[in-house]
């Protein structure tokens, strides 16, 4: 059969998807662009926000609309969450976010059964309680078609239960791929050409914690760097509790470790962040922010900010205000605050919307200007780029320094090669190159 996948969300969405379509392929199946006729169309959804459940539904609706005789599958966080909208917009296979093998073969026979008989028949539905949960779902690591940066997923679910997040009842409790499972992933990954390995979960802060072996990301950090030597490391969003003297002492004798550091904020305001249920305040956040500013050279520190949280008041959003420009953010991805039905947030004094998204725009143009301010300082310096795509324009390669700032250099044929880069300049978001000899 023919199958076309349809991803919205994280990078855990993201390496789902490529391990389902390994699958499928190993399975003798062919796996299509979303755009091409396929016999099933799976989408694969997101439910962090209402503008991702939004996004879900038009998804489903047209692939439902685009192709009446097609096979329309739905999994993901907002199947999990909101079965009964994805039953009522007509998907023939529904499950959440396990088992994702069952969901292929019920994908399977919905198809089979599609062939024998037009006429839609019953759903086929396999949605679990996510909190019964207790054992990491193995699924192969790699790379979305055409990616020369591999995921490797090491974690799933989370425990934190934040008072606006919807995701620990998607995802049910931690659940941590054991340390020497993940290293043989990454020997996989390096045998099949990847030069860069993304280390990815939904709470990877917290892996380990159910294996109750004393270890913690720093140790897996280590047991992965020894087993791929030269293939670089990149880790994805973290508690600001990871980063401690220990973590960055060991952390920064790792020669392939990427120094981009993705710390969740959510807020820079101390009431802000007690009403989130946040497990740190600003003190802690940014003693995090500075010990990696200490250990590493130049690091990138990234973060994520929820502006209109109920509550917030034009006091605490001055304060967020103040503490980013504080800590200095290389990127800053920011959003207005999300009611997510079922949350204790839900039920808080909410802050009009229209306020919620001027905080917002007000907070970016922070942002962008720390943007600026990271990368005119890596004006001058010598990046080791790993190239992935041609530029818009001929005869020019867009790439990643370690610090995740996209390089574009004159060069052809670059693809997947590691080049020492001078940086000569900054437009907008791209820094501007010059190939060693």
């Amino acid at each position: 059969m023919k199958v076309a996948i349809y991803t919205l969300g994280c990078k855990v969405n993201q390496y789902e998807t490529q391990a389902m379509e390994q699958e499928l392929r190993a399975r003798g199946h062919e796996t299509l662009p979303f755009d091409q006729e396929a016999d099933a169309y799976v989408i694969n959804t997101c439910s962090v926000t209402a503008a991702s459940d939004q996004k879900c539904r038009q998804a489903v609706h047209r692939a439902r609309r685009e192709h009446p005789e097609a096979v329309v599958a739905v999994c993901g966080c907002w199947s999990q969450t909101h079965a009964a909208e994805a039953r009522a917009l007509g998907a023939d296979v529904l499950t959440g976010t396990g088992d994702r093998m069952g969901f292929l073969s019920l994908l399977e026979q919905a198809v089979r059964e599609r062939n024998a008989s037009p006429e839609r028949g019953t759903p086929l539905e396999a949605v679990d309680p996510p909190f019964e949960r207790r054992h990491f779902e193995w699924l192969p690591a790699g790379g979305l078609e055409g990616r020369t940066r591999a995921l490797l997923k090491v974690e799933d679910g989370c425990s934190n239960f934040c008072s606006y997040c919807i995701i620990p009842y998607a995802r049910g409790p931690v659940r941590s791929l054991p340390m020497g499972e993940a290293a043989v992933q990454a020997v996989e990954l390096k045998r099949l050409g990847y030069q860069e390995i993304v280390l990815t979960g939904i709470e990877i802060s917290s892996w380990g914690r159910d294996l109750h072996q004393g270890t913690s990301l720093i140790d897996l950090l280590e047991a992965v760097s020894a087993a791929v030597p030269g293939v670089r490391l990149r880790l994805g969003s973290l508690e600001p509790r990871t980063i401690t003297e220990e973590f960055c002492e060991r952390a920064a004798i790792l020669p392939d470790l990427c120094p981009q550091f993705h710390l969740s904020l959510q807020s820079g305001c101390d009431e802000t962040l007690k009403r989130m249920r946040r497990k740190y305040d600003t003190a802690r956040y940014f003693q995090s922010v500075a010990l990696l500013k200490k250990t590493f050279l130049h690091p990138a520190v990234t973060t994520d900010l929820i502006t209109g949280f109920p509550g917030e008041t034009e006091e605490e959003f001055q304060q967020t205000l103040d503490f980013i420009r504080r800590c200095g953010f290389a990127r800053m991805h920011i959003f207005p605050y999300s009611q997510r039905p079922g949350t204790p947030a839900a039920e808080m004094e909410q802050v009009p919307k229209a306020l919620r998204a001027e905080r917002a725009r007000t907070a970016a143009e922070a942002a962008a200007a720390m943007r600026r301010a990271y990368l005119a300082e890596c004006v001058g310096r010598t990046e080791e780029v790993l190239f992935e795509q041609p530029a818009g324009e001929e005869g020019f390669f867009l790439g990643h320094a370690p610090n995740y700032a996209e390089v574009r250099v004159k060069g052809e044929d670059l693809r997947n090669q590691i080049r020492l880069v001078n940086i000569t300049g900054a437009d907008g978001e791209v820094l501007l190159g010059e190939l060693e000899e």
